[in-house]
């Protein structure tokens, strides 16, 4: 056996592929999250038969095109008996030196009812009986595939922008200048936290202008909530804490190969005190540590 893999070693370099093996349950989010790979530059390929993969690789290695150098495979329920031969076509294709990724897309069973309520389909595994069922079979079909995950995303909470910036935040590549890119994101607790986040701080100790006369109605992107706010000396000595936390976090992130890093800052609904500090934050992060920093309000216009 040591002779054929002298003989025969694993590949490396430009015959090398990065592959991530979409899959997870009907409803949870694998058509956006195809979508957004495609964007990213991923040559999607949806229900391969499994054991065809180390064939489409070996083909796509020996061709004379060297553009498809990354790829997202769609694998679920609809494999069937196949399904089984996932783990050998996985260990396969890893042996032959490619970078594979399993992404297991999951969700909460009323999430899920409730989506396919809304779109009014009928559930791949149950045309004729209830979706709890299908659902149900579903999950035990692909019980296998989620053990064998490398990481696992649940989209109970997840509407399809946050989603997508997930899957950016997690497969895209840096940009040109290899600056760590941060998302600075408010968000109400209420709502939950968001899941994409890689770092969250409670802003709820502030003082709260909700419950000021005249600045309710506004927005924290309103500037007299902004300057009502950050007036406080409570506001000043929190963001000068975190400015210099995140000053010294960027760029060990950076260094660790990094490329994006999403920051979520909540309080209790998302409209005034978390927003306040997202955009002077990121204010800061720009003109002072010339951070690559994009700013995004997840529930401010939420009541």
């Amino acid at each position: 056996m040591a002779e054929v893999a002298e003989n025969n070693p694993p590949r490396r370099g430009a015959d090398t592929h990065r592959i991530v093996l979409v899959t997870g349950l009907s409803g949870a989010g694998k058509s956006t999250a195809t979508k957004a790979l495609e964007d990213l530059g991923f040559f999607c390929i949806d229900n391969l038969p499994i054991m065809l993969l180390p064939k489409l690789l070996e083909l796509v290695s020996h061709g004379t095109s060297d553009e498809v150098q990354r790829l997202a495979i769609v694998v679920d329920a609809r494999e069937g008996r196949f399904l089984d031969s996932t783990p050998g076509a996985i260990e396969e294709v890893r042996r032959e030196g490619h970078q594979l990724e399993v992404v297991f897309f999951d969700c909460a069973d009323d999430v899920l009812i409730r989506r396919f309520s809304e779109t009014r389909r009928r559930h791949p595994l149950s045309p004729d009986g209830s979706v709890e069922e299908g659902i149900a079979e579903e999950r035990r079909m692909l019980a296998q595939l989620r053990a064998l995950a490398d990481q696992i995303v649940d989209t109970s909470r997840m509407n399809v922008h946050e989603l997508r910036d997930a899957i950016t935040a997690k497969f895209g590549a840096p940009g040109e200048d290899d600056k760590l890119n941060v998302t600075l994101l408010s968000f109400g607790f209420r709502n939950g936290i968001p899941e994409a986040s890689d770092l969250v701080f409670d802003v709820r100790f502030l003082p709260n202008p909700y419950f000021v006369e005249g600045l309710k109605p506004y927005p924290g992107t309103d500037p007299r909530v902004s300057h009502w706010v950050l007036e406080r000396m409570q506001t000043q000595e929190f963001l000068a804490r975190l400015e210099s936390l995140l000053q010294f976090l960027i760029p060990q992130y950076r260094a660790e190969g990094k490329s994006y890093l999403t920051v979520s800052i909540g309080c209790t609904g998302g409209r005034h005190r978390s927003v306040v500090l997202a955009e002077e934050l990121g204010r800061r992060l720009t003109e002072k540590h010339r951070a690559n920093v994009k700013v995004t309000h997840r529930d401010v216009m939420k009541s």
